[in-house]
């Protein structure tokens, strides 16, 4: 073979392993999840402030899962078991994660509503391929003074806390944010102190976190391997046996 066919062989081996190479599994960088069952950050009026957590805390990177036993802030919140888990699936660049808060009892808010409590409150998140979805569930949910609020309530459900005709706190329930780098954000609790009576901050009850999803690692197989394979093939044969035939002939002389 001269020299200058040789080379353009051993280009065309080249480029079609790089076929070959980009059929195979390649390093992609999925999305992320993450949840945790409670965090807190208040300045209360004529008390110490508070913060706390998060409890319970997971992510798709791991811990995948997080428990906590309980909360005992007085005259802050108790909780029963926190509990949550976050996932990622590298084939379709899924992501899920999941929160849940039982036995919750809202102490902060005891004296303007006469208490608020729940069962279990609950978030959970999903972004794939065709997006992102959020949802909260509150089950056995007691809100004293200010109504009452469904199982499983819509986005955003927003309840106003007021004391002698002046707001001191804002609860929202399944709120959902639609953060800057594409991901949503769910609080099946989400309370805020506007300050007055009670003082500033927040308190987040059962938050998850997902997506956007990441891009699904394509696999070795389907027509873009046989296609690598078939040309490898097509190339490979002649310029293996150029090189058996070359040493021959060099042997021979």
């Amino acid at each position: 073979m001269r020299p200058r066919t040789r080379r353009a062989a051993v280009a065309a081996l080249v480029a079609v392993a790089a076929v070959v190479v980009g059929a195979a599994p390649a390093s992609a960088a999925p999305g992320d999840a993450s949840a945790h069952g409670a965090t807190l950050d208040l300045s209360l009026l004529g008390r110490d402030a508070v913060s706390a957590g998060p409890f319970a805390a997971s992510t798709a990177d791991g811990p995948a899962t997080g428990t906590f036993a309980a909360v005992d802030l007085p005259d802050v919140l108790r909780t029963g078991v926190l509990d949550t888990s976050a996932a990622r699936d590298d084939k379709t660049g899924a992501v899920s994660s999941r929160a849940s808060t039982a036995d919750v009892r809202l102490d902060l808010l005891d004296a303007v509503t006469g208490g608020v409590s729940a069962d279990l409150v609950e978030a959970e998140c999903a972004a794939t391929q065709k997006g992102l979805m959020g949802k909260a569930a509150l089950v056995g949910l007691d809100l004293g003074e200010l109504g009452e609020i469904g199982v499983e309530p819509a986005p955003d459900t927003t309840v106003d806390v007021d004391l002698l005709g002046v707001d001191v706190a804002k609860v929202v329930f399944n709120e959902q944010v639609r953060n800057d780098d594409g991901s949503l954000t769910v609080n099946a609790v989400h309370v805020t102190l506007l300050g007055g009576a009670l003082g500033t901050g927040d308190l987040v009850l059962s938050s998850v976190t997902c997506g956007p999803a990441g891009l699904p690692i394509p696999l070795a197989s389907g027509a873009g391997l046989w296609i690598g394979l078939g040309l490898l093939a097509l190339f490979g044969a002649p310029v293996g046996a150029a090189a058996l035939r070359r040493r021959h002939e060099l042997a021979a002389v």
